[in-house]
């Protein structure tokens, strides 16, 4: 054991600055909006991540692939979705300390760094598709005179504006984000109510889980929609920004109070988000389902955007749509209108991604590898890696080749996805970490029978993919790839399933202020001093540690 020692204060930026909301305390029952209100703000952060351009265009290809067929679909990928964010919710709320911090205490050095790269991974191929979303809308937006490469481009300066926005503290910037999303609603509404699909077909799909007359293909799209609702650096993300409200873990009910709030709050974002994301697939599900090729270029050459009528072939093949192509189709059939309508809602879907990209690289990073870089650095690091195989695509290739790379990346946030539910699924099935809050046996059986779904969804991606391929030059290397894929998931299963990687003692709560109020800060729990653990020792004032334990 470690020496027993309390860190100095932890300094706190202005985002990180300590205010109180005017809650009623201690905990008082009964609901109250008033409370609600002071936990809104990391739920429709997080459903950001629901939304971003990945999302959109997986939504349109499966309204043209499969009209309404798949409308229950998304809504069971975005209820699972949120049972993976009321773990992440529980596990910041009970612990104060967020997934990749307690990775940083529970694993061994080397399959916590394979984590943190498969994290960073996920996050960067997030952020290339941001990119690919704005880079078309900005081209949308002009008529093509901004080029994809200068789109690509552009979005290095718009990460710079939040950054200066992120200065003027949390709350201004959720209100920020809440607008982008607000925006999308809007947009995305419009294309709806213009299109008109049929009401009673629209709610057949949501709520009849059945696909009749469906092949391999929707099959395939069905399972890109799990893989781009749920993304896997989402949950790490969450985890970490229920820690911007202080609660006060001496008492029990303040835990479950927050814990009820912060769920509550998410269930109302992801309803959203999935009314949003409904907007998308029911639009393309009526106006373009089984559309011919020559059918649309015929209706654009009579358009007012005729311009755009070359980018179809005049041939009898089903169209096969993407972000650019959907807005050139909705400019086509409904008025140029709908296609800068359509382009607003992309660039508010690529922007308001970028930063929560940004938060959840920062955050991962600080967990994993102890590392406190500034969000300047982290951002240069992020998107560098994400512009420049983007920019490259966009200036050698066409815009078919980049929105390509947006379903590929699609199927890669899906195979990622095990390496955040495990983790997050084990902790918070620890009693002596999540002690009152630990998982029932109901919720432990759910969930592993969900990301067993994932696993086997992944497997037969790539079993499914491998004929593709010609010569076993392609064949050998994946094989390898998909062995390795499945011990690495099957250490963590056993790792969750009672081996351990280090001693997780149990969670002293924490007492916080008298006041027992909510603060802004995600990081009034400071960097861990010496090993220490943040469970162990007594209870210290904001901004405090006690390390009487140290990780083997």
């Amino acid at each position: 054991a470690g020496t027993r020692a309390a860190s100095p204060p932890v300094s706190l930026s202005p985002w990180q600055a300590a205010i109180c909301s005017p809650l009623p305390c201690p905990p008082q029952p009964g609901f109250s909006f008033r409370k609600l209100w002071a936990f809104t703000g990391p739920g429709f952060l997080m459903s950001i991540a629901y939304l971003d351009p990945g999302n959109v265009e997986s939504d349109l290809q499966s309204g043209a692939l499969a009209g309404f067929k798949l409308l229950w679909v998304l809504l069971w990928a975005t209820v699972l979705g949120l049972l993976c964010q009321r773990l992440a919710i529980r596990l910041g709320v009970v612990t104060g300390r967020d997934l990749g911090e307690i990775c940083y205490l529970y694993y061994p050095k080397v399959p916590r760094v394979l984590l943190w790269l498969m994290i960073e991974i996920a996050i960067i191929g997030s952020d290339m598709q941001e990119v690919i979303g704005t880079a078309i809308a900005f081209s949308l937006l002009s008529a093509g005179r901004i080029p994809l490469w200068g789109g690509v481009l552009i979005t290095v300066v718009d990460t710079l504006f939040f950054l200066f926005l992120d200065k003027y503290g949390l709350r201004k910037l959720e209100a920020f984000f809440g607008l982008l999303i607000t925006i999308m609603a809007l947009t995305f509404g419009y294309e709806y109510v213009v299109v008109r699909p049929r009401q009673v077909e629209v709610l057949k799909g949501i709520f009849l889980p059945s696909c009749p007359g469906c092949g391999r293909n929707e099959l395939l799209q069905a399972m890109g929609i799990i893989g781009a609702i749920i993304m896997p650096h989402n949950i790490f993300l969450h985890s970490s920004l229920v820690k911007t409200r202080l609660i006060d873990r001496s008492k029990k009910e303040a835990v479950q109070e927050a814990n009820m709030y912060f769920l509550t709050e998410s269930c109302l974002a992801l309803f959203v988000s999935f009314l949003i994301n409904l907007f998308v697939m029911a639009v393309f599900g009526e106006a373009f389902y089984h559309q011919r090729n020559e059918d649309v270029h015929n209706k654009c050459i009579n358009s007012s955007i005729s311009h755009y009528a070359g980018i179809f072939p005049t041939n009898n093949e089903t169209v096969s749509v993407d972000i650019y192509q959907g807005g050139v189709i909705l400019g086509c059939y409904f008025g140029a209108a709908a296609l800068y309508i359509w382009g607003i809602g992309i660039l508010a879907a690529g922007q308001s991604s970028t930063m929560t990209g940004t938060y959840a690289g920062q955050f991962v990073m600080e967990g994993f590898l102890q590392l406190r870089w500034s969000r300047f650095a982290r951002v240069l690091f992020t998107r560098s890696f994400a512009i420049l195989p983007t920019v490259l695509v966009a200036a050698f290739k066409d815009v078919s080749h980049l929105t390509g790379m947006n379903d590929l990346l699609n199927v890669l946030q899906s195979i990622l996805l095990p390496f955040a539910v495990l983790p997050v699924l084990t902790f918070t099935s620890l009693h002596p970490l999540m002690q009152d809050f630990s998982n029932s046996l109901p919720g432990k059986v759910l969930m592993t029978l969900i990301t067993g779904l994932v696993c086997a969804i992944n497997v037969y991606f790539v079993v499914d993919f491998l004929p593709t391929l010609h010569g076993p030059e392609y064949h050998i290397p994946l094989s390898l790839l998909l062995a390795a894929y499945v011990a690495f998931v099957a250490y963590l299963v056993g790792l969750g399933d009672g081996g351990r990687g280090g001693a997780v003692p149990p969670p002293r709560l924490r007492v916080g202020p008298a006041s027992g109020c909510l603060e802004e800060g995600p990081e009034l729990w400071g960097p861990l001093k010496g090993g220490g653990s943040p469970f162990s020792g007594g209870a210290a004032g904001p901004g405090h540690w006690r390390s009487g334990w140290r990780r083997p």
